[in-house]
Formats: C-alpha cells, sequence, structure tokens
C-alpha cells in the first residue's frame, strides 16, 4: 500500500539486459564504490528472478564485487536459496508487519510466514542480513508490534542492523499516474519524537539501529 515505486509491481515489461552487459556496467563503476560498495539487486521483488540472478552474482563474485539483495522475503524455493545461501553477501528484508492480518492489510498476501522462514534460512547460513522496517504512524508504530520485532529476532547472530525507514509519500503521484487508488492517502509522515521512541525500543534488541 505504501510502495513509492508502484511501477515496478507489474511483473511484465521493463528493459532486458544481457548479464554480461550488466556486469561490465558495475565493473565500470567498482573505483567509484571501493572496498565498502557494490551492486545491490531491488525491484520489485528481484527473488522473482533468482535463477537469472545465480549467474549475475556469480559472476559479479569473480569480478570481486560485493553482492546484495534488497528483498521482501516473499520467494522461498530451490533457485531463491542457491542465490541467498551461496552468492549474496548480504540480504536486506523488508518486515512489513508483526502479524499475519497486518501483512495481509498491508500487501494483499499471506506473505509473514514465507519472510520470517526466509529471515530463518538466512540466519542458520551464517551470512549477514539486515533488517528493514517501514514506520507507518498507527499502523506499524505501535510500542507492542516494536517490542514482538525485537524479540523475535533477538537471537540472531546474523543480523547486522536494523534500518527503520520513515514513512513517506513521494509516490503518490506515480499512483495516479497509473491510475490506482493510494489507500494510505490519510497516513502522515512520522514525527521526530515518533522515530526516536521506536529507536529507543529497537535498540533494546539490536546491535545497531538507524533511521533513513
Amino acid at each position: 500500500m505504501y510502495c513509492h515505486n508502484p511501477d515496478s509491481i507489474e511483473t511484465s515489461g521493463g528493459k532486458e539486459y544481457h548479464i554480461e552487459e550488466l556486469v561490465q556496467m558495475a565493473f565500470k563503476m567498482k573505483s567509484y564504490f571501493g572496498k565498502k560498495g557494490g551492486v545491490t539487486v531491488s525491484g520489485g521483488e528481484p527473488l522473482l528472478q533468482s535463477k537469472a540472478l545465480i549467474f549475475f552474482f556469480k559472476r559479479l563474485k569473480e569480478e570481486g564485487i560485493h553482492t546484495n539483495i534488497d528483498t521482501n522475503g516473499r520467494i522461498l524455493n530451490h533457485f531463491s536459496k542457491e542465490l541467498l545461501d551461496d552468492y549474496a553477501d548480504l540480504i536486506m528484508l523488508d518486515i512489513k508487519h508483526m502479524t499475519e492480518e497486518g501483512y495481509v492489510a498491508l500487501t494483499g498476501r499471506h506473505n509473514k510466514e514465507i519472510a520470517f522462514n526466509l529471515a530463518k534460512h538466512r540466519e542458520a547460513s551464517g551470512k549477514k542480513m539486515w533488517l528493514r522496517y517501514v514506520l507507518i504512524p498507527e499502523i506499524t508504530d505501535d510500542p507492542e508490534l516494536l517490542h514482538a520485532l525485537g524479540k523475535h529476532f533477538k537471537g540472531y547472530k546474523t543480523i547486522e542492523k536494523i534500518e527503520i525507514q520513515p514513512y513517506h509519500k513521494l509516490g503518490i503521484h506515480k499512483w495516479e499516474a497509473l491510475g490506482w487508488d493510494y489507500q494510505l492517502k490519510g497516513a502522515r509522515e512520522n514525527t521526530e519524537q515518533e522515530l526516536q521512541i521506536a529507536s529507543n525500543i529497537l535498540k533494546n534488541y539490536f546491535k545497531e539501529v538507524k533511521i533513513n
């Protein structure tokens, strides 16, 4: 409901690239992003293209380039597991809500169990993970939800940090351009105090909390 790139929701269309073309684009930027940077594949949902991304990330790693997946965790199959286990140096997992009802309300799908299973799979692999959480006033910012988030992931050793994503309305014009109804028109942006309260709660559970 709050997607600021609704044009990426549809899985058809878009521009096609050859994998080697993308690799060369990344290689040419290598001196710019240095040792701390790399390539992040986002979306839409990048795990929809897990099979192709295996070959893309394999080539990037051959060139010594760090690889990252920005995902909502909705796909956990043979190809996504291979991609995550063998070729993704980092994943940034977007946690939409802490209840199944909340997931359905925000996404229209029963994705909570899949997303949380993906987090569990990543933890078992021992490889790095960041969590991301969009803080929507009166929808996802309830202290009970934030404590539930922290308690669920408190024992995870692979989580380096959690990023709080403040709610914004920058994508509304895109919804309107597509002729779609933006259903969160009544939602407001966070106050600085609300962001700090959320950060203070999550600091009880995570090594690092960042407000983006």
